[in-house]
């Protein structure tokens, strides 16, 4: 399977943005934005010529290396967009916010995308009492995603649930802390989904 293996911190300064990759690091003096707050390379510090274009590739980006997609998989989830009724947009957000290991991360199970996708990916998680897998499944309003109770112990979980006391779960999702299992209630509308995200400048890069 095809993914990213180079450094979080890189993604972060090629972006210009914290894009929250490593958990409680990126809310401390350590955070590479905090620090180096210029793109990475040889030439980072230099004087970057806007464009149109150029916006538009950097907001595609960033929003891939939020959500831990690569540009593949991310093609098919803007086609599946667009093919939707509705906003092509928000559709997109919508489907990338569906995603399972998005979702264990928004309940607060995981510290970053990519440890609840290892949660995953470990056999951690169960969707309405299954073991699934698969970081790209997409849970559906009335599922209950829930830490398996082999995994309920593990340091990695309880570690994750006292860093985001500070992460306030979305309205579109509940969660019951104490059963380590939360509620999908609705998928979520854009206003819902509290990343800084200018999704129309995506489909106007995909639609040339």
């Amino acid at each position: 399977m095809a993914r990213y293996t180079g450094a979080d911190c890189r993604l972060c300064r090629r972006e210009g943005a914290k894009l929250f990759l490593k958990g409680d690091r990126c809310y401390t003096e350590k955070c590479a934005i905090e620090r180096r707050n210029y793109a990475p390379g040889e030439a980072g510090k230099k004087r970057i010529k806007e464009s149109e274009y150029r916006n538009q590739l950097r907001e595609k980006q960033k929003t891939k290396r939020i959500y831990g997609v690569l540009e593949k998989q991310f093609r098919h989830y803007y086609d599946m967009a667009n093919r939707q009724k509705g906003v092509t947009g928000e559709n997109l957000l919508r489907i990338l916010e569906s995603r399972l290991d998005n979702v264990v991360y928004r309940l607060g199970f995981a510290k970053s995308r990519a440890e609840a996708r290892q949660q995953v990916r470990h056999g951690h998680i169960t969707v309405n009492g299954r073991r699934v897998d698969i970081p790209s499944f997409r849970v559906k309003p009335g599922d209950l995603v829930a830490v398996a109770p082999k995994a309920a112990d593990l340091l990695v979980i309880k570690s994750a649930l006292i860093s985001n006391e500070r992460v306030q779960v979305p309205s579109w999702l509940e969660v019951d802390i104490e059963k380590l299992q939360g509620s999908v209630l609705a998928l979520p509308q854009r206003d819902q989904i509290d990343l800084d995200i200018r999704e129309q400048l995506i489909v106007e890069l995909y639609s040339k």
